[in-house]
């Protein structure tokens, strides 16, 4: 049975970026281009029925979304939009594609309700082919809409190959590059698509004149002015776009009730989730699949990535927290960094100049200052000393330290992993520990102290 289906074009270099990465990997916010154009499409298209046409770079697009090889489509030689097109219809074809939404790879904005409403127009009024066109002042070097005297689309024009004198006065309706295509309807005039341009490519667009002449139905969608339907071609465009998109995210949250402190300031990934009722403090940046519960707030001037921030926890200013947890009413920094796995547990504090990795700070414990707590756990109530370091690392392997409840470490000191610290513990100041601490014992281990007469 005929369905609907999507193809994303993505096998361009695009030299503008001046970049060997391809173009829809370069990222807004955190996620590459292409990301967001997969998000535009969930909820219109299964991602089963969705195809990448990669080309330039095609190894380095596999690396960064392996989940969707299975849906690649290798242009080998980028002969244009029209080319990539005619290299994946065959597996449009086999999959029993009957309606085809194309977008481009590089229009990272596009709206999904500007997307279902194309879909929508080409359902109600089934013409071979549809596309969404937008309004600009200043069109530059966007291909043209071309209408008859009766407002029906006549042609798409390129800038570049548009005559006055041929096409009629030249107007600021663009071609966005998003189509609706009937599969049966268009199949036959693509062997049809020429080259015989001033770029020497095979273009869709060329497609609207096809359906024409061959007296098919043509749709134009207006999408009115609207600049997420543009696609992105420069690192000055791609910065305006990020711009586009940190306002939006930002305005949504303060609708939503979430309190931000200087919003032309904080950059919010559009994966993160700000539950109304937690506050965070511009300038700060927090990307991926973050999490920061009601009643916590977030600092100035702090970067996270990937973290859960619980509720009534506070992250104070210049932290840097990255694939790690913070528990209830935590208090972090300033100054902390929390690398990934590394976890504070309800009420623990964590203070300036500290670092964690794979480590795990229990309830109600602290570290206040100037530590290094790596592949450690740590229990309740437990106080690490400033300058203490967990040596997890023996130039091979890693090794776990273990501080029981309620242990005291004293500063200055350097536990020696692998090892136990027993419950309520007490490590002297300065000692380095290399063997097992029992419960309630004192572990010292300093050299004595000796003075000596100074030489004059």
């Amino acid at each position: 049975m005929a369905h609907t289906g999507a193809l994303i074009l993505a096998a361009g270099k695009g030299t503008r970026m001046r970049s060997e990465r391809p173009k829809v990997l370069h990222t807004l916010l955190g996620e590459p281009m292409l990301w967001h154009v997969y998000r535009a499409l969930e909820g219109l298209v299964p991602d089963s029925a969705v195809w990448t046409v990669v080309g330039h770079g095609a190894q380095q697009m596999r690396a960064a979304f392996p989940g969707r090889t299975p849906g690649f489509v290798v242009q080998e030689r980028q002969l244009g939009t029209g080319h990539a097109l005619q290299t994946a219809w065959p597996a449009l074809d086999s999959a029993g594609v009957g309606t085809l939404l194309v977008v481009n790879g590089d229009t990272p904005l596009v709206p999904r309700a500007a997307l279902a409403a194309l879909l929508d127009e080409f359902q109600a009024r089934r013409p071979a082919l549809a596309f969404l066109t937008v309004d600009l002042p200043d069109p530059g070097a966007f291909g043209r809409v071309v209408r008859d005297a009766h407002g029906a689309v006549a042609a798409i024009v390129e800038a570049k190959d548009y005559d006055p004198a041929v096409h009629g006065p030249l107007g600021g309706e663009i071609n966005s590059g998003i189509y609706a295509l009937d599969m049966a309807a268009v199949g036959p005039l693509l062997p049809r698509l020429g080259n015989a341009n001033a770029s020497g490519e095979f273009y869709i667009t060329d497609l609207v004149a096809l359906a024409v002449q061959a007296g098919l139905p043509v749709l134009g969608v207006r999408g009115g002015a609207d600049p997420q339907l543009l696609g992105v071609n420069s690192p000055a465009e791609l910065a305006r776009a990020e711009e586009l998109l940190r306002a939006s995210i930002v305005d949504g949250l303060l609708d939503a009730g979430v309190m931000v402190h200087q919003p032309g300031t904080a950059v919010v990934g559009p994966r993160a989730v700000l539950e109304p009722g937690c506050e965070i403090s511009g300038p700060c940046e927090i990307h991926g699949a973050t999490r920061i519960a009601a009643g916590a707030s977030v600092g100035s001037n702090c970067w996270i990535r990937d973290a859960e921030i619980g509720p009534g926890a506070l992250v104070r200013p210049f932290c840097h927290i990255e694939g790690a947890s913070v528990g209830p009413d935590c208090q972090i920094g300033p100054f902390a960094r929390l690398r990934p796995q590394a976890v504070t547990e309800q009420g623990a504090r964590v203070g300036n100049f500290v670092e964690m990795k794979k480590a795990r700070l229990g309830p109600g414990a602290k570290a206040s200052h100037l530590t290094y707590l790596g592949d450690a756990q740590v229990g309740a109530g437990a106080n690490i000393g400033a300058g203490t370091i967990t040596c997890n690392y023996d130039g091979r392997s890693k090794h776990e330290t273990v501080i029981g409840e309620g242990a005291f470490i004293g500063s200055n000191t350097a536990l020696v992993a692998p090892v136990r610290i027993g419950d309520r513990a007490l490590v002297g100041a300065g000692s380095v520990i290399t063997r097992d601490v029992g419960d309630d014992m004192l572990a010292l281990e300093r050299s004595r102290q000796r003075e000596l007469p100074r030489r004059k």
